[in-house]
């Protein structure tokens, strides 16, 4: 079956998140995304004319199908509480959110380049700015208090990732103490009891 220029490019984006998952972004090369889909050097060229241009497409790919998903998770018609918990647990190492050695490579790459750089942060920005907001929507309706949404959105971004790292590049933290710390946190930003996130109440 023939692909369209948005389907090729679809499927171009997802093989080169594959390879640098695999190989990480310094090794991988414009040959190891073509031969994955059995097509030429020259058609992913066509696309993406350099391999730091298909790098940080694949990025920006990446980063909108999880907002997406994030938004999906914090649009359900549920309490504020629950929408939380269950987006913080997706977004956690412990969940199944992003490819998290994906993300780690990023982060690392990002130092020396702009344009993943500029990912990176939008990424960052966006998913705390949406955790931001159903926090202030808890603390409207009464589910619970907290005096710095935008504060405590940053608070748990910042564990998560740095559990990421621990978790992902140095197995230094169980999935279970990684899971016990994360729900620890949430509930004392928030002033509730670790039974609240499970009940929703």
């Amino acid at each position: 079956m023939r692909l369209n220029v948005a389907e090729r490019r679809e499927e171009l984006l997802r093989a080169a998140i594959e390879q640098i998952e695999a190989r990480g972004v310094a090794a991988v090369r414009i040959a190891d995304v073509a031969a994955v889909l059995g097509v030429s050097n020259a058609l992913v060229l066509y696309h993406f004319s350099t391999k730091e241009k298909l790098v940080a497409a694949a990025f920006r790919y990446a980063a909108e199908a999880d907002l997406t998903h994030l938004g999906k998770l914090l649009g359900r018609r549920s309490s504020a509480l629950r929408r939380l918990r269950s987006a913080v647990r997706w977004y956690a190492p412990t969940g199944q959110a992003k490819g998290w050695r994906l993300w780690i490579e990023g982060w690392a790459v990002s130092l020396r380049d702009p344009a993943l750089r500029e990912v990176a942060g939008d990424l960052d920005r966006r998913w705390k700015a949406a955790i931001t907001e159903v926090i202030a929507e808890g603390v409207a309706a009464g589910e619970f208090e907290c005096p710095d949404p935008t504060g405590t959105a940053l608070r748990l971004t910042a564990l998560l990732d740095g559990l990421a790292v621990q978790m992902t590049a140095y197995d230094g933290v169980s999935r279970a103490r990684a899971e016990q710390w994360v729900d620890a946190a949430l509930a004392g930003e928030l002033g509730v009891e670790r039974a609240a996130l499970t009940s929703g109440r």
